[in-house]
Order: structure tokens, then C-alpha cells, then sequence
């Protein structure tokens, strides 16, 4: 039976990023790290993958340590919000390396899955990080400014406050733009009535790194923004088994 412990780490700033880790008593084959998406009221940030059993699901059917990390803002992580940016992904990529330094780490068998906005700033630490194995994106957005131009008044308000609307500010959060620096073989999944993130990202970002060479694969559903637990789960199943199932580069 996996168990869950809970760290504060540092975001290299000094600030503090809440981090939850569950682990079966046998040495992992590998690792996976959640990325939340907004959350709404409690902003519960990575506890709400314990609390849902996310975190001892997943650690259990394959023998890894599954991770949660909750964003700047979020759970009992330091802010600022910062709409997927610097910020965000420096604290996502903290956890990369303290998972690295404290538990099993191969990095050719350690997944990233973002929801959301955890897609979109899990997109960006993975043009940083050539050597991640695998990249699981679901409802995300990869080119931040087409996407404010169609998005809601309450989302378009939440980019202008957080982020601001320069160029650089999108740029740093549309990984469309850095495609071809994402190594990790990568599994898009996204509903194509999703109105909050609009399905041509997901095609446009598979068919981006499709062209440089990275193995991509998009799965589509027949839903909006949240896609149902039951519909990804066989696309998840068959893709993180084949990732764990990889030969170690160390030992």
C-alpha cells in the first residue's frame, strides 16, 4: 500500500512549494508529477490529488512515486499567482530535482502531467528539460495570446492581472512558440467542445512536434474542459505502462 508524505521545498527563492509524495514499500520504476489546474474556492492546490486517491492509485498500478505539487498560491505554497509563468514553472521544476535527489529518479521514466493551467506551465519546464521522459498535457493551452483573444472575461481579467499582456509575458507561457526544444515524448489529451481552452491549440502543439521530430500523441473527447477520469484512463493505461516499462539509463 503506497503512502503519502507531504515536504516544503524550496522554489530556489527562498519561497516554500508545497510538495505531496506517495510511495510503495518496493524500489519505484520510475516517477509521475500532477500539475493542478485552477481551482475554485479552497484552492486545495496538490492535496486534492491525495485527497481523491490520485496519488495512491497511480503509485500502486505502477509501482512509481506519484507526486502533486501545488502552484504558487495554491495549498501552502508561497505566491505570487503568476497565470502558469516563471514563477509556476520554477516552483514545477523544484520539485523535479528534489524528486530527483530523494527518491528514484530516471529521467527517461519520469512523467510530467499538467491539467489546465498545470498544461500549460508543465508544456514550458519540459522545453527546459531535454531529458524528461514523458509529457502528459490535458485541456491546455500552447499559445497564450490567440488564446486570450477568445477567452472569457473572467479568464482574459485573471492573464491581465496575473501575467500582464506584454509579448514576453505570452511568449513565456505559449510553449507552441518553443516546441522544438520539447524531447519528452508527449501525450495531448483534450475535449473538442472545450470552451475555456480552445481544441485547435492541442492540434497546432501535436502538429508542431510532430514536425521536429518528437513523438506526439493526441487523443481527442468528445467533451468540454474537464474530460471525464473513465475516458482518459486506457489512453493513460497503455502510454504510462510502455514509459515505466523503458530501460534505465542509470543506475
Amino acid at each position: 500500500m503506497a503512502t503519502v508524505t507531504r515536504h516544503l521545498i524550496d522554489r530556489g527563492d527562498g519561497a516554500l512549494v508545497e510538495l505531496f509524495q506517495a510511495q510503495t514499500p518496493n524500489t519505484p520504476n520510475g516517477a509521475i508529477l500532477f500539475v493542478h489546474g485552477f481551482q475554485r474556492g479552497l484552492l486545495l492546490g496538490g492535496k486534492e490529488a491525495v485527497d481523491s486517491g490520485t496519488l495512491t492509485r497511480f503509485s500502486s498500478r505502477f509501482n512509481i512515486t506519484a507526486a502533486a505539487i501545488s502552484q504558487p498560491g495554491f495549498g501552502a505554497s508561497d505566491g505570487p499567482f503568476d497565470f502558469c509563468g516563471p514563477i509556476t514553472q520554477q516552483a514545477i521544476s523544484a520539485a523535479i530535482q528534489f524528486m530527483q535527489h530523494n527518491s528514484f529518479m530516471d529521467l527517461n521514466r519520469f512523467a510530467l502531467f499538467g491539467n489546465s493551467r498545470g498544461a500549460v506551465a508543465s508544456a514550458m519546464v519540459a522545453t527546459k528539460i531535454p531529458d524528461l521522459g514523458a509529457l502528459i498535457l490535458m485541456s491546455g493551452v500552447y499559445d497564450l495570446k490567440a488564446a486570450y483573444q477568445l477567452s472569457s472575461a473572467g479568464i482574459r481579467q485573471a492573464i491581465e492581472t496575473e501575467a500582464g499582456l506584454s509579448d514576453k509575458a505570452f511568449a513565456d507561457r505559449s510553449a507552441l512558440l518553443h516546441a522544438s526544444k520539447i524531447r519528452a515524448e508527449t501525450l495531448i489529451l483534450h475535449g473538442t467542445r472545450d470552451d475555456r481552452a480552445p481544441f485547435d491549440q492541442a492540434n497546432k502543439l501535436a502538429a508542431e512536434l510532430s514536425k521536429v521530430g518528437t513523438a506526439v500523441t493526441l487523443r481527442t473527447f468528445d467533451c468540454g474542459h474537464r474530460i471525464p477520469q473513465e475516458q482518459t484512463a486506457p489512453a493513460l493505461r497503455d502510454f504510462l505502462e510502455r514509459i515505466f516499462a523503458a530501460k534505465p539509463r542509470y543506475h
